[in-house]
């Protein structure tokens, strides 16, 4: 999954690696009309990366 999904270092990563810097954000959930939005900062070191992950996940069909 993680091959399909990420990119450049992270598709290699350790799960331990994967958790800590995807899950160690410091994002914000929003509620606007109806929908929950995910705020990431762009100065995040890996926002590009799970952006990439995020739009690979929304285009499976």
């Amino acid at each position: 999954m993680r091959l399909l999904l990420l990119d450049g270092p992270l598709a290699k990563a350790e799960p331990a690696t994967l958790r800590y810097r995807l899950l160690h954000a410091a994002a914000r959930l929003v509620k606007r009309c109806r929908y929950l939005i995910l705020r990431v900062p762009e100065t995040w070191p890996w926002a590009q990366q799970f952006a990439a992950a995020v739009n690979r996940v929304r285009a499976i069909p």
